[in-house]
């Protein structure tokens, strides 16, 4: 029986209790020899923590942990050095007292374990005298670890006022890290966003962000060789319970799961955390998206007036996705960071990358998370309606879901439907289309773009590709000759599968689909 390590951040743990581990050890000696201060961004539950933790575990000299793993043959001193430890992860209340109440619980900690007096009540300050303190005392230099640096910024990240105060207050505890530098020897910063250095590192105009950088891309998450090679008994037994060949089961691990790319170059990974509770529970449930609701996200949403259509698919340059999100124009920056787009592609001549859904858990669950703000506030009914979609567009019957889909949306009480505070634009009701029509089905795409325009819904199923062009109010017959007008069919007539034109006219008056045509 394989150990799956499911929610268990510590390395030695792992290594003491003959768990799976994936060797990531050759990282942990290429960013030591000779990088000193060091960041990097990875969204939640992606093995930041692990990682963090096998620095501990690396620097405080537990050679024995590190037995027949890479590091093993590069690292040939193992000095021990001190390492002060800070995890920030529960720190979410969003107020200073709250940060300093635990920070200097951990600094209490650290005193204790260094027997050295506390000299003050600011973590700065205490930071600061305890580091010179333990060099003092040791003659070593300390390392420092800061895992989820920016969880108490998340929670007021969408209130200027509380984030500025915030922000201000971890100012003030990181700044003397500059001034240490004498006295350390490492210094590691992870967390989900990047703040600007000048607001949080003000001091540390000299840390290292390995974030994008290709040779890091697999630091955090699973490779597809790494998966291959660690995971036989684990594909074998999910083929078992779900009556699956082990290509079968590859090809859906890699539907449901892989996808992130955080490189231009450089191999994709698979999420860690749904991949391990796939394996230990024999299924291909939404692990990684429902231990958190991204509320924030939904919030930054709003107040940048979203436009979801186009968010999959969107194009930019690495400084408008890889940005300080305090001061955040859109949301492509916490849609990155946070792991709900990923890098899809890369244009060297223009320098401009392609960001998309990394997999069909994210976009599945990120569409349920919307229907109570595109379509209804209660999503039973709209589940119940996308299954009858789903089933419908299964068996290549476009027809039956434009009626499933007709049907739901003219059922929806007035109240309960969000059109009544929202304009009624066609891009709403694309919107709203497409959040049913994606929200079991990852081949959805919206606003495709060709040379001559942008495709309303782009939908792909074994046997058909539906190309759809939405009207509001309009003309059924000007929304065909429009597609055939602006060559929106072309790329796929060489696919193999049949194509279909679909035009749909919704009502604004009925708030509804009033009439549909099919072309085939």
């Amino acid at each position: 029986m394989v150990n799956y390590p499911i929610g268990i951040q510590t390395f030695s743990e792992i290594r003491n209790n003959d768990f799976l581990y994936i060797d990531k050890t050759k990282y942990i000696y290429e960013i030591t020899h000779p990088g000193k201060y060091v960041f990097l961004s990875r969204p939640r539950r992606f093995g930041k923590s692990l990682l963090t933790s096998t620095f501990d575990s690396y620097f405080r000299g537990y050679k024995d942990l590190f037995k027949g793993l890479a590091i093993e043959k590069l690292e040939k001193d193992w000095t021990e050095y001190p390492v002060l430890h800070f995890d920030l992860s529960d720190i979410k209340k969003g107020t200073v007292e709250d940060f300093e109440e635990n920070v200097n619980s951990s600094l209490a900690s650290m005193e204790e374990e260094f027997d050295i007096a506390k000299t003050s009540d600011s973590p700065g300050t205490r930071l600061k005298d305890l580091v010179e303190r333990i060099y003092k005392k040791t003659g070593k230099q300390v390392v420092l670890l800061f895992d989820e640096y920016d969880a108490p910024l998340l929670t007021v990240l969408h209130n200027p006022e509380r984030l500025e105060t915030m922000r201000t207050e971890l100012q003030s505890f990181y700044s003397p890290i500059k001034k240490l530098d004498p006295y350390l020897r490492f210094v590691f910063i992870t967390g989900i966003t990047k703040f600007s250095q000048l607001s949080i590192f003000s001091q540390l105009n000299n840390l290292n962000n390995i974030s994008m950088l290709p040779q890091y891309a697999a630091i955090c998450g699973i490779t597809r060789e790494e998966l291959v090679d660690n995971f036989q008994e684990g594909i074998e037994a999910l083929g078992e319970e779900n009556d699956m060949t082990p290509e079968q089961v590859l090809a859906q691990l890699e539907r449901t799961y892989d996808g992130y790319h955080f490189a231009r170059k450089g191999p994709g990974v698979y999420n860690p955390f749904s991949l391990l509770s796939s394996m230990t529970n024999k299924d291909f449930n939404n692990y990684w998206f429902s231990t958190g609701t991204p509320t924030f996200l939904v919030n930054m949403m709003r107040k940048f007036h979203t436009d979801l259509t186009e968010i999959d698919g969107s194009t930019a340059m690495q400084e408008d996705f890889d940005a300080p999100t305090e001061n955040m124009h859109n949301v492509l920056p916490l849609f990155y960071q946070s792991g709900y787009l990923t890098i899809k592609g890369y244009n060297p001549r223009s320098g401009m990358y392609t960001l998309g859904y990394p997999n069909e858990e994210v976009k599945v669950g990120l569409m349920r998370i919307l229907i109570p703000f595109y379509v209804q506030s209660d999503p039973v009914p709209a589940s119940n309606a996308c299954w009858d979609i789903s089933e419908a567009l299964l068996d290549d019957d476009i027809d039956k879901a434009l009626t499933a889909a007709r049907s739901y949306f003219a059922s929806i009480p007035y109240q309960e439907n969000t059109l009544k505070d929202a304009p009624t634009t066609e891009g709403h009701f694309t919107a709203m289309l497409y959040v049913m029509f994606s929200f079991l089905n990852r081949y959805v795409y919206s606003q495709v773009r060709n040379a001559k325009g942008r495709l309303d819904i782009l939908i792909k199923t074994d046997t058909t590709i539906y190309v759809m062009e939405l009207k509001l109010d309009g003309d059924l017959d000007k929304a065909l000759r429009q597609i055939d007008e602006k060559d929106y069919t072309i790329p796929y007539q060489s696919d193999g599968r049949k194509v279909v034109k679909v035009a749909i006219n919704f009502s604004t008056e009925e708030r509804t689909i009033k009439e549909w045509k099919i072309e085939k």
